[in-house]
């Protein structure tokens, strides 16, 4: 293995991806912190609507990552026609999803945010957002499908400069609309929602005009996504299925930490959400590496280059280990400066602060495991192995001893989030035995 080569590769897909990711998540945090200082009520309630956003983009993750897995072999055999095909039924599956949570969200807006906290206040500031960000599942589900298109033929770029592009207009528009500014009326959580949708459908448009009249790689027309081919569609499931499983369960287990805290204290609502959100900007390290680890892995896989594959796969880890080390020690000096930004009581701030130093830890197993797993083992089409572990560690050890530290025991907010988050140390163990002692490397087109 040419280890240059290798770099040069990966790192020219991997900055792109982690740039990506860290504009996206930062119109998130800049929009919290604004709305910190328009008032916590106005914070929590649009960190309970944007946990049930969260669910949704995981799930649309699952759809895109199934597409990028299974349509970058054909990559790696320039079998483009398959390709378009694949990313037609992925594009059903998301505007489905969207399409029924839409429904779902606009019959119950109040029950649906009254799942994540008692408090009349927050559920009707969350409800007041919900109205509005509904209208954005069917442009996001779009472009996420049309970017993960692009991805399996690892064109990265222009997903980043779009992102870069919809960051500014958001931020802009919640400045504008959240305080009233330069003479805009003073909306408050309708304004930051009116912003995020202004975003979403500019960012919509630019990724159908850039696929439809200027790639070059895959030449997608609108009739492309005319055609539902079911036996390409029985095959993309067979991949997709078990990801959209073990990603609807993470989107479930973070979505269930903010029940468990909102239901503990009044303030663990605030503080968790402006922890999650530095946190969630760090971890793009670790998304951006499994996303590369994926596409580079496929491709070569694709190409029969099984052999390079592993040996792609043992320098991966490596990378993934100083990342860790990196990535826990940047969040834990970016945690102060962070927080000050935002408007809280000083219980609140000093809750987040606590929180974001149990998270330090957490990112250094992190940012090995889940690159490991979803980049190396399940980006190779060993899809099942990660479904598992991330089911059992889930659903059987995370969640029944939070609740049971939360609602049993009492411990401390803190306490729980430890709980909450203890499997992304635990599973480096069955990630580095499988990775390095199993067979992980399955053909899939």
């Amino acid at each position: 293995m040419k280890k240059r080569y290798f770099y040069r590769q990966f790192f020219s897909i991997y900055i792109a991806l982690v740039l990506q990711n860290v504009v996206t998540l930062s119109v998130n945090l800049t929009a919290n912190i604004m709305l910190g200082a328009y008032g916590e009520n106005a914070l929590s309630g649009v960190t309970a609507v944007n946990q049930i956003q969260f669910v949704f983009q995981q799930l649309l993750l699952g759809l895109s990552d199934g597409l990028v897995i299974f349509g970058s072999q054909y990559w790696g055999r320039k079998e483009t026609g398959a390709m378009k095909r694949i990313s037609a039924v992925a594009m059903y599956s998301g505007l489905l999803l969207a399409a029924v949570l839409s429904v779902l969200v606009s019959l119950y807006p109040e029950q649906a945010v009254g799942i994540f906290t008692t408090e009349e206040a927050i559920i009707a500031e969350g409800t007041e957002y919900l109205n509005i960000i509904r209208f954005t599942f069917v442009f996001f589900a779009i472009s996420q499908i049309l970017w993960a298109t692009l991805r399996m033929a690892a064109v990265v770029q222009v997903a980043f400069v779009m992102s870069a592009v919809t960051f500014i207009i958001n931020c802009g528009l919640n400045y504008l609309l959240i305080f009233g500014n330069f003479g805009a009326p003073r909306l408050g959580v309708t304004g930051s929602g009116i912003a995020t949708l202004a975003a979403r459908i500019i960012e919509c448009a630019a990724a159908i005009a850039y696929v439809l009249f200027w790639d070059k790689n895959l030449s997608v027309k609108i009739k492309d996504y005319l055609i539902f081919d079911l036996k390409i569609a029985k095959a993309y499931y067979k991949v997709a299925f078990p990801i959209l499983i073990a990603q609807g369960a993470w989107g479930l287990n973070t979505a269930l930490q903010t029940v468990i805290l909102g239901h503990m204290t009044a303030a663990a609502i605030a503080a968790n959400s402006a922890a999650s959100n530095l946190f969630l900007l760090v971890k793009s390290a670790a998304s951006g590496a499994a996303s590369t680890a994926s596409v580079l892995l496929g491709k070569t896989i694709g190409a029969g280059r099984l052999k390079q594959a592993k040996e792609y796969s043992v320098e991966m880890q490596k990378l993934f280990v100083v990342l860790g080390i990196g990535c826990g020690a940047l969040l834990f000096f970016l945690r102060i400066p962070v927080l000050s930004l935002y408007d809280l009581q000083p219980e609140t701030k000093q809750m987040a602060d606590t929180f974001l130093i149990i998270l330090s830890v957490v990112c250094v197993g992190m940012s090995y495991q889940m690159p490991t797993n979803n980049g190396i083992i399940r980006g190779g089409g060993s899809t099942g192995f990660a479904v598992r572990l991330d089911l059992i560690s889930t659903w059987l050890i995370v969640l029944p001893l939070s609740f049971f530290m939360a609602f049993a025991v009492n411990a401390s907010p803190a306490v729980v989030v430890f709980c909450l988050n203890i499997d992304q140390l635990f599973k480096c163990i069955p990630a580095y035995l499988k990775c390095n002692k199993g067979q992980w490397i399955k053909v899939l087109a």
